[in-house]
């Protein structure tokens, strides 16, 4: 199985290779050369299994020899084994035909903690056979971040430097990043935007020199590896409704296009989803492109949701190429143009193609917040608001689809954000004891200005200053 960059320039990877680099060496991202397929038949065999054993036969088709299967086994068994026992991704009935896949019951309470326990694990796998040190560099707008911290406390091989918007992420959100005392682990506070924080993630990998010095790897949802773990659970999703055969639908709250890009690629490979609704805040670049074919970015927002406070969706160049049929020219040029003019356009068959998979829709925080009233108030169900613009969206969708499934993807605990949930419903939401015994440690973390000069000086000090 290899790997090739979206932009055509950087030479082809095995699976390994390509997850501990992260990045491109030519600035694209690493997809598939080829993808593998599930007949119906193969789908069906998977249908009773549980998430381990599923996990493991999707994955498996990814990676090639270079993982053997009792390895592999073991590094997704030890991965999920913090989840707890029994079904840890349900998906609820809500409604007639409406759903609600669970994604918040791993360590940090969020749905990024599928992927990073995964890729956490593999980096321990891939380093013990090595006797190098990975520097590790990841921008979070909220959960990627913990979630990472999580993962990697205490990795004998990785120092892990975790970059976040400051003020602009939920204070539980900064404290699950600030208060580990693992000395591998090195938050900063980044005064701007997280597109600024994912704009020095990427210039750190564009200074070829430093990277190998340093020997950098990233673990945003840019690491192909984040994408593979995610599929999974659009397959287990898809099992528990009975009518999975004939399609079914997946709302998500998205703004770096990462987790609704794992549902593409099951999509891709077999399984029967038919249409995936992109849910946005009032930073709704996605939604725009749909509805315009222009790219546009513009000023982050900053909002109740801000995991969505995103203007740069990175993984939306992996798209582009099956948008455009392969051809990373173009690729290419599009993100350059990107880059020189804040926008690019879509041309009309790529759009075409872009309509096919997806919908869009989108709520500005009054939207998101009479969302949580109306779910709890008809279902006694207390959501996120990152949640909400999913279920937003997908009742807007199902007005148009009634006779399809739809699922919607609840991602993160909605204790994380109790200052939204007291203000609309008027009650707190229990903190579950991981969370709570954060509320009286120290935080320790550094504050930088936007400035990628000083970052690396950091870096190479070995410390923050």
């Amino acid at each position: 199985m290899l790997y090739i960059s979206t932009r055509g320039q950087a030479t082809p990877l095995g699976f390994k290779e390509a997850v501990l680099s992260g990045l491109a060496s030519d600035g694209g991202l690493y997809i598939p050369k080829n993808y593998p397929l599930f007949s119906e038949e193969e789908i069906r065999s998977l249908e009773g299994l549980d998430y381990v054993n599923l996990a493991f036969n999707v994955m498996r088709k990814f990676i090639g020899p270079e993982i053997s299967d009792p390895e592999l086994f073991q590094t997704i068994n030890t991965s999920y084994g913090s989840f707890g026992k029994g079904n840890f991704c349900p998906t609820l009935s809500i409604d007639n035909n409406e759903y609600l896949l669970e994604l918040y019951h791993g360590p940090t309470l969020a749905f990024k903690d599928f992927a990073m326990q995964f890729i956490g694990n593999l980096f321990e796998l891939f380093l013990s056979k090595e006797s190098k040190r990975l520097t590790i560099v990841t921008a979070t707008s909220g959960d990627t971040g913990s979630a990472a911290v999580e993962a990697f406390k205490g990795k004998q091989q990785v120092d892990l430097y975790v970059l976040f918007p400051e003020g602009r992420i939920s204070d539980m959100q900064r404290l699950q990043i600030t208060t580990s005392k693992d000395s591998n682990i090195f938050p900063i506070a980044i005064r701007g935007d997280f597109d600024d924080c994912q704009r020095m993630v990427k210039e750190l990998f564009g200074d070829e020199v430093f990277r190998n010095e340093v020997h950098l790897s990233a673990v945003n949802s840019i690491n192909w590896a984040r994408i593979l773990a995610q599929t999974v659970y659009y397959f287990k999703s898809t099992f528990s409704i009975v009518s999975y055969r004939d399609g079914v639908n997946f709302s998500v709250p998205t703004g770096n296009f990462g987790d609704i890009y794992a549902g593409y690629v099951a999509k891709k490979i077999g399984l029967p989803i038919n249409k995936l609704i992109i849910a946005s805040n009032q930073n709704d670049i996605l939604q725009r492109t749909l509805k315009t074919g222009v790219y546009d970015k513009k000023n982050v927002t900053a909002t109740i949701a801000p995991s969505m406070d995103i203007q740069v969706s990175s993984n939306f160049e992996r798209l582009l190429f099956d948008l455009f049929e392969g051809d990373q020219i173009e690729v290419c040029r599009l993100m350059n143009e990107l880059f020189k003019n804040n926008l690019f356009k879509l041309n009309d068959k790529s759009l075409k193609n872009f309509r096919k998979n997806f919908y869009g829709g989108s709520g500005n925080d009054q939207e998101l917040r009479e969302e949580i009233s109306f779910f709890y108030k008809n279902f006694n169900k207390i959501i996120c608001p990152h949640t909400a613009a999913g279920t937003r969206v997908a009742r807007q969708y199902l007005k148009k689809s009634p006779e399809t499934p739809m699922i919607s993807l609840a991602t993160a605990h909605p204790s994380k954000f109790n200052d939204v949930i007291d203000k609309v419903l008027d009650l707190q939401v229990e903190i579950p004891s991981r969370l709570k015994r954060l509320l009286d440690l120290e935080e320790n973390f550094d504050v930088l200005t936007d400035d990628v000069e000083q970052l690396k000086q950091v870096i190479l000090d070995g410390k923050l200053s």
